[in-house]
């Protein structure tokens, strides 16, 4: 889920405790409370988030655009392809590495940085939209805090922030480091951002139903069927996120 990021460096994007170096290297990682390992990387789908390209054909996407941990940069490499001026950061080497050599690959102009999103180090400003698919919940209140504020120093007035964010039943089966409840998340944003949106939506993972009850099997329902996930019809689970979009006063 590239965005099931809990924070690479300190980490800075995805679930407590990854290593997301290793990940994006290729080796085995544990998920969750009970160490369960795989060496899949459930928020990589090879294709974009299919809320961002719904975004993306409904006018909500304007130039340039900075995405927050970017992973392999599909996203990135999406948008880049619709036209728009991208920038791209996450915090793990080998991510950053693997974007640019897609990159190269599609011809593309995207430029993936290596940055810690609560520093923002390196991060020119400027920017009208940015891209949080599914970072934002993996970082605890303070980093939150930080990182919205960092934000606001390199984004225009005006700019439109669209974040896909766990649910707050989901980050807690997840052991995430801060509350995903709405009220929680109102908090986060209230120095500087407007909330527009904030919606329950189905969040697309690169992972089948077996692989997602392997990997987290106390979110199961029963031992037969987790009834809490859907699946779309490539048969990818579908998992319940808040779409944010929030506004730059």
């Amino acid at each position: 889920m590239a965005d099931l990021h809990p924070a690479h460096d300190r980490q800075d994007s995805r679930e407590p405790g990854i290593d997301f170096e290793a990940v994006y290297q290729g080796r085995e990682i544990s998920y969750g409370a009970d160490d369960r390992r795989s060496d899949l990387i459930p928020w990589e789908l090879d294709a974009p988030q299919p809320l961002l390209v719904e975004l993306e054909a409904a006018g909500e996407i304007t130039g340039p655009v900075l995405e927050c941990g970017c992973g392999l940069g599909d996203n990135a490499l999406f948008l880049a392809g619709r036209g728009y001026e991208v920038t791209a950061f996450d915090a793990a080497p080998s991510a950053i590495e693997r974007s640019r050599a897609k990159a190269d690959a599609a011809g593309s102009a995207v430029t993936f940085t290596v940055a810690d999103a609560t520093e923002l180090h390196g991060i020119p400003g400027g920017f009208r939209t940015v891209v949080d698919s599914a970072m934002l919940h993996c970082l605890d209140t303070d980093q939150r805090r930080t990182y919205l504020a960092g934000l606001r120093r390199v984004c225009a007035p005006g700019a439109r922030l669209h974040a896909l964010c766990f649910r707050g039943e989901l980050a807690a089966r997840l052991k995430m480091p801060a509350e995903t409840d709405e009220r929680s998340l109102r908090e986060a944003f209230r120095d500087g951002w407007t909330i527009r949106r904030m919606e329950s939506r189905d969040y697309t993972t690169g992972l089948t139903r077996q692989a997602w009850e392997d990997l987290v099997p106390a979110a199961s329902g029963s031992p037969e069927r987790d009834d809490s996930v859907s699946v779309d019809q490539h048969g990818r689970v579908l998992l319940p996120f808040w779409q944010i979009t929030a506004e730059l006063a």
